[in-house]
């Protein structure tokens, strides 16, 4: 099991090349999908069984043993295949949520 994948996280899913279907597409198998997958590849030196290595960010965790990536479409595997490239960190802010309060010197406005 691939420990420390939360979603977000930037992992690599290693494939292997079935055959090409376009010149410019290559079908894919990937380890536990069941499911050919094809994806662009312009270069013209692929073989059969060449190992490929698709990127995609974490979408959906399953009880820790699978997960969700995007790779153009959802595409869902076990955890172990999946490999962490890039954990996720969330923006940081720069400026405070609340701006500061302003002092006012008009008076407040009062209802009749």
């Amino acid at each position: 099991m691939a420990k420390g994948i939360n979603i977000g996280d930037e992992v690599a899913i290693t494939a292997t090349v079935r055959r090409r279907v376009t010149e410019d597409r290559v079908s894919v198998s990937i380890p536990s999908y069941g499911q050919p997958h094809s994806v662009v590849d312009t270069s013209t030196n692929v073989q059969k069984g060449q190992q490929i290595e698709l990127i995609g960010n974490v979408t959906h965790l399953f009880d820790k043993n699978r997960v969700t990536v995007n790779l153009g479409i959802p595409v869902t595997v076990d955890a172990a295949v999946a490999r962490l490239v890039n954990a996720y960190k969330p923006p940081t802010r720069k400026a405070p949520l609340v701006d500061k309060p302003t002092c006012s010197k008009t008076p407040p406005i009062r209802w009749p």
